[in-house]
């Protein structure tokens, strides 16, 4: 397959999942040099099929007006790579911090889905059940009973919840301000449904939010110490954690910006690393690194995490749906005849995609310093570095 039908059919497959597109461009200082590393394991050949070069290629120039660092991560049974490229602050110019933490956005939806199906697999949770069950008095009677299975793959019909915002300007004029989950709730379902239970898919933050109150209902336990305890802990991810209201992200990372036009058509960047992000709470306030994510990918397809019979709802996308690809935390794509599980995440400044094969014989994880990280559509480093990952 020429190079050219390859970008456009993984851009095609990715799209609905993956980071940002940018805005105009600013003048940077000279790029930081990229720093790699590669094991590979010799097949009958002696040979990788991870293309190093590529990857390396794909990190080059960094910052650019579409990101301002990229951290990597690609695994598996042909072969290991690691990369990172960019810078740690627009100030400095410093390289960026291969080890950093971030903000790992709609990653947290993996971590949730998981909690759930482990309550699944104890009893304590039935997905055939109605939530309103769980969480009775929480639903007006507009609607239809609205199964766990179906706020896990998103088929619920719940609209979305309020912001503290329309545009950026205004988000970020409250990013210091608190939301609590509950009043997100409770504004999507003062709304009415969207649709009946079941006979669509709309991927929404707001059907992890019930599942992050349906988590805390059934144990007792804030949804934070639950998810540490049965997820983070046994996945060895000592990197992750759920910041709640602080603003603040812990330990080393590198500065997220977005890059805004100002009046005479000029961009600005603002720091956006502190931010509060309390409202997207178990649907995605993670903050997370590369090598965690990239455990979590590992011990949750093992079946470290989830019992097989549950962990079955992670690779099932909805039969009956079309156009359905999101199953409980996941969500599916094929590219060049290769099914890929991924989940991709975005937070101001940053962009997040965990992606593996189901046997994981391929694994990637990116955290890109997206200089526009909520936009539709792809960021084009993401893309080259998937490209380069995948192919």
């Amino acid at each position: 397959m020429h190079t050219r039908r390859r970008t456009t059919v993984l851009a095609a497959s990715l799209v609905l999942a993956l980071g940002a597109v940018p805005l105009a461009a600013p003048a940077f200082a000279a790029p930081a040099p990229a720093q790699t590393s590669a094991s590979a394991s010799a097949s009958a050949k002696g040979t990788t099929s991870l293309d190093t070069a590529a990857l390396e290629a794909a990190l080059e120039n960094l910052p650019d007006k579409d990101a301002t660092s990229a951290l990597v991560r690609v695994g598996g049974t042909d072969g290991r790579w690691h990369g990172s490229a960019g810078v740690h602050d627009l100030a400095s110019g410093r390289a960026a911090d291969p080890d950093a933490r971030f903000r790992a956005g709609s990653t947290t939806k993996v971590v949730t889905a998981a909690v759930v199906l482990q309550l699944a697999a104890q009893g304590a949770v039935n997905l055939n059940a109605p939530v309103q069950h769980y969480l009775p008095g929480l639903f007006p009677r507009t609607f239809e009973p609205i199964t766990v299975r179906q706020l896990l793959n998103h088929t619920s019909g719940i609209q979305f919840g309020d912001s503290l915002g329309d545009t950026f300007e205004e988000v970020y004029a409250h990013r210091f301000d608190t939301l609590p989950p509950q009043k997100v709730v409770a504004s999507a379902l003062a709304k009415g449904p969207e649709f009946r239970p079941g006979r669509e898919q709309h991927y929404l933050n707001i059907n992890y939010t019930v599942l992050g109150l349906l988590i805390e209902k059934v144990t007792g336990h804030s949804y934070a110490s639950e998810a540490t305890r049965r997820v983070l802990r046994p996945a060895g991810m000592r990197d992750t954690y759920f910041p709640g209201t602080d603003p603040a992200i812990r330990g080393p990372h590198n500065r997220g910006y977005q890059a805004v036009k100002r009046a005479d058509g000029s961009t600005e960047f603002l720091d956006v690393t502190e931010w509060n992000q309390a409202d997207r709470w178990a649907a995605g306030d993670m903050i997370s690194s590369t090598a965690d994510l990239e455990r979590l990918v590992h011990h949750l397809f093992r079946g470290d995490l989830v019992p097989r019979p549950q962990l079955k709802e992670m690779f099932t996308v909805p039969s009956r749906i079309k156009g359905a690809t999101m199953s409980a935390g996941l969500q599916r794509f094929e590219f060049e005849g290769r099914v890929y599980w991924l989940k991709s995440g975005a937070r101001y400044g940053y962009g997040t995609v965990v992606t593996a094969t189901r046997d994981l014989s391929r694994t990637l994880v990116v955290s890109v310093g997206a200089t526009d990280a909520k936009s539709e559509g792809m960021n084009p480093v993401t893309e080259r570095i998937a490209r380069a990952a995948l192919k």
